[in-house]
């Protein structure tokens, strides 16, 4: 679903940039435009749901902004919603899964009884870069016993490889809005 055609336009002039944030040379993609725009948000939200193939049982959402896109989308799929936190960020029992930063590793985790293995997963979040979060959350989601087989996105950033890594581990990848560089 990315925006190759620009059917997606009116998303795309709703997010905005801001150069050099956090450092030079980056272009932030600024989502908090688009979620001020109550007509602009319920289309992206549309436009992802019809966007997901077949029965969901969850909408993973990976924090923060992760969450607000799973939520919203959720409801119109009948489906619950998944977090997927920063680690010691929930209480009781949790799994956790670690990844790779340019500079060391974090740590994410759900709870471990957040879903019944088989369940069919969904993973949302607003943007995807480098992919190593989602990654990393598609790998907890697995050992969990979820079956995760397509992710969703509001943004992507190609030239940084993460949606093409995530197909590589064999989900199918939307994105409502792609922009070139990083």
């Amino acid at each position: 679903m990315a925006d190759t055609d620009d059917r997606n336009a009116d998303l795309r002039a709703l997010i905005r940039t801001i150069p050099d944030f956090p450092k030079p040379g980056v272009q932030f993609r600024d989502i908090t435009t688009l979620l001020l725009d109550s007509v602009g948000f319920a289309a992206a939200i549309a436009r992802m749901a019809a966007g997901t193939q077949g029965p969901v049982d969850l909408v993973a959402g990976i924090e923060a902004r992760g969450f607000i896109f799973a939520a919203a989308l959720a409801a119109p799929l009948g489906a619950g919603v998944l977090l997927i936190r920063k680690d010691g960020k929930l209480p009781g029992t949790t799994i956790a899964e670690d990844y790779a930063l340019e500079y060391g590793t974090d740590r994410i985790a759900m709870h471990a009884d957040a879903l019944v293995p088989g369940q069919r997963v969904l993973l949302v979040d607003d943007l995807i870069a480098t992919g190593g979060t989602a990654r990393a959350a598609v790998r907890l989601l697995r050992k969990a016993g979820a079956m995760v087989t397509q992710a969703q996105f509001l943004v992507d950033l190609p030239d940084l490889g993460g949606a093409d890594a995530l197909r590589a581990d064999g989900l199918a990848v939307d994105s409502l809005v792609a922009f070139a560089g990083h």
